[in-house]
């Protein structure tokens, strides 16, 4: 997969171990920053006496600096951070009008929903959504000479392009199923077990996406 130009100007000669090891820094990092920081900081605050309204805002907020972070220590925006920060801020102003603590919750359902329905959309272009994403893995594990020579089999196999809009239209069909089952959850269950019961769901489609993912990205030759 490397070239000598490559190996030469980053460390694309790493070995599997190092690569998995990038890789799992990078996953934890989001586990800890998407899912156990809000989580956690909900129920903290829930048993502090917080109300329900403060609650699911406050864990909004911290996800921010984390944000911010990312941007300046890669000197880029990420498109997807930039539209989490977008719906974030639009389903904070939305239940600050409103008042009502479901609305946040269905917030969640509105940024899957809308995140998946741009995946799908992307399918239409020339960087659906897979495209894109994968700059950030394929770096971490093989450095940004590495991902360049990845990303340049899209000019030049048709099969390349075919397996990508295929990961894109199932990770796109899978954020808008969970959107669905998220409204569904938010007006059927207990205020406070929506965001425990999101979070198992969640984790549940995630698992069986990521799952189909490794399966599909191992058997055609994506993985680096």
């Amino acid at each position: 997969m490397t070239h000598p130009t490559a190996a030469q100007s980053v460390p694309a000669d790493r070995t599997a171990t190092q690569k998995r090891a990038a890789l799992r820094r990078h996953i934890a990092r989001q586990v800890l920053v998407e899912l156990l920081l809000p989580i956690g900081a909900y129920y903290g605050l829930r048993a502090a006496g917080v109300s329900p309204w403060a609650a699911l805002i406050a864990p909004a907020l911290l996800t921010l600096p984390f944000l911010a972070y990312d941007a300046l220590r890669h000197r880029r925006v990420d498109a997807v951070a930039l539209f989490t920060l977008t719906m974030i801020v639009i389903g904070t102003a939305v239940s600050v009008i409103t008042g009502d603590p479901r609305t946040l919750l269905v917030r969640d359902a509105w940024l899957f929903g809308a995140v998946g329905l741009w995946i799908l959309a992307t399918l239409f272009t020339q960087r659906p959504m897979m495209r894109s994403l994968a700059r950030t893995i394929v770096t971490v594990k093989i450095g940004e000479a590495g991902y360049r020579e990845w990303d340049a089999r899209w000019d030049t196999d048709s099969r390349f392009r075919h397996h990508l809009r295929v990961l894109t239209a199932v990770w796109g069909a899978g954020f808008t199923l969970d959107a669905v089952i998220r409204v569904a959850l938010a007006y059927s269950l207990p205020l406070d077990a929506v965001p425990l019961a999101t979070t198992l769901q969640w984790l549940a489609v995630l698992g069986t996406l990521i799952a189909f993912h490794v399966f599909y990205v191992t058997r055609n030759g994506l993985k680096v």
